[in-house]
């Protein structure tokens, strides 16, 4: 009996260690929260003063930590047309306050959204009229709130966790660049944390095409096609799914669509057992150490339309000559991500590849830590541009200069140690 005793101990002993080697020192945890706005509030895309007069689907905020044995971060997604970097910053106080800094440094929270143009106003520009912001102060503090509620439940909830990705391409016959057929970046790109049972904690999914098939025909609340998405992933794979929208300036969308509910659920379906259809032949990172990496700096701002929003306080933040962002660079193992913070065009998307230099998944989180509209290359700016819609997509941005200094920024955080 005590030679039995003696060889339990020693196998749960081994045992133990065996799954330490095997999971190494990564831990993942994930929450949500429910952000869908009230009936009445006002919905952002399209024209001024369109409310909301029902619900299709629910929005969420989703939290993602990670940690290792040096560094923790946390990725938040929300299913709304683009948060604003000074959201970002009162999330982090809120964060700070509940999660101790020794353990949680809040400037390593990621901000992501979806775009979705079936979600509430919360930048300001498309309130009753072009004077009137129509952002809704309680909603924008049941944000933070809910923010703060979810990276706090992620934190308790991290466990062990090992990750896979896979990548493929998707949307030839639905999604294009409507301003320039030419360029067009359709990676799919997927990375998979599972615990020691083999079963899916979460998921990263980096697409990009704007979420707008129901853009200005709609009066629902909804994510649009990421809803679908969600919906065959969490049945197929269960865990918590994520949707990091990728770069979708000069105009990536879901071109030539009908616009119904019906078509929403076939392109989100689609979305999901293509994610699913990938993950059946996944591969290992190469290690789980993450490392992370983080700039606030100014960009120009040229467009007199954004300052006097500003100065108006339609867009609740400061504008002048120049705007401060954020932008952030960081790895897990072998899979490279960085931020973009507003639309980016598919070459912005393609040049921030390039910089990352480690053989494995990349990710290009397009409205990532801000929202500061179009981000466009130099030939939307020409006297007389070939590349279509270019006066309306340069009105709705801040200055020709600010890809390159987007660029240049990565660029600066891809060669600093």
């Amino acid at each position: 009996m005590k030679q039995l005793t003696l060889l339990l101990i020693s196998l749960l002993f081994f045992g133990c260690n065996q799954k330490k080697d095997e999971y190494g020192e990564l831990r993942v945890g994930v929450s949500y929260q429910s952000i869908t706005p009230k009936i009445g509030a006002f919905i952002a895309g399209d024209k001024n003063n369109r409310r909301f007069t029902t619900v299709h689907d629910s929005l969420y905020v989703k939290a993602m930590v990670l940690s290792d044995s040096k560094n923790t971060m946390a990725i938040v997604v929300y299913d709304c047309i683009g948060m604003l970097h000074p959201t970002l910053v009162r999330i982090r106080k809120e964060v700070s306050s509940r999660i101790s800094t020794s353990e949680f440094d809040a400037s390593h929270i990621v901000m992501a959204s979806t775009h979705t143009h079936s979600g509430p106003d919360v930048v300001g520009i498309w309130g009753p009229d072009q004077m009137t912001s129509g952002v809704d102060p309680e909603y924008m503090e049941k944000i933070v709130q809910k923010s703060a509620d979810a990276i706090d439940a992620a934190w308790k909830n991290r466990q062990d966790a090992t990750a896979v990705y896979a990548e493929t391409q998707f949307g030839e016959d639905w999604v294009f660049n409507i301003s320039d057929s030419l360029s067009l970046d359709r990676s799919l790109t997927i990375l998979q944390f599972m615990d020691y049972k083999g079963e899916s904690i979460a998921t990263l999914n980096n697409f990009a095409c704007h979420p707008t098939i129901m853009d200005g025909t709609s009066s629902a609340v909804s994510a649009d096609y990421v809803s679908s998405m969600y919906t065959v992933l969490d049945k197929k794979i269960g865990g918590v799914n994520f949707f990091l929208q990728g770069a979708i300036g000069g105009w990536v969308q879901p071109e030539y669509e009908t616009k119904s509910f019906e078509n929403v659920d076939k392109r989100g379906q689609e979305l999901g057992r293509k994610i699913t259809t990938a993950l059946k032949d996944p591969i290992k990172l190469n290690s789980e150490s993450i490392q992370f990496k983080s700039r606030i700096f100014k960009l120009p701002v040229s467009n007199v339309n954004f300052q006097q929003l500003a100065k108006m306080g339609v867009i609740n933040r400061s504008i002048t000559d120049s705007v401060s962002t954020e932008v952030a660079w960081f790895s897990i193992g072998n899979a490279q991500f960085v931020t973009h913070p507003g639309e980016t065009t598919p070459t912005h998307s393609l040049e921030s590849k390039r910089l990352m230099t480690k053989q494995g998944p990349k990710f290009v989180i397009g409205l990532g830590m801000d929202a500061l509209g179009y981000i466009l290359t130099p030939e939307f700016y020409e006297e007389n541009p070939k590349v279509k819609h270019s006066e309306y997509l340069t009105g709705m941005s801040i200055d020709e200069k600010a890809g390159a200094i987007l660029i240049d920024n990565l660029n600066s955080l891809a060669n600093k140690k």
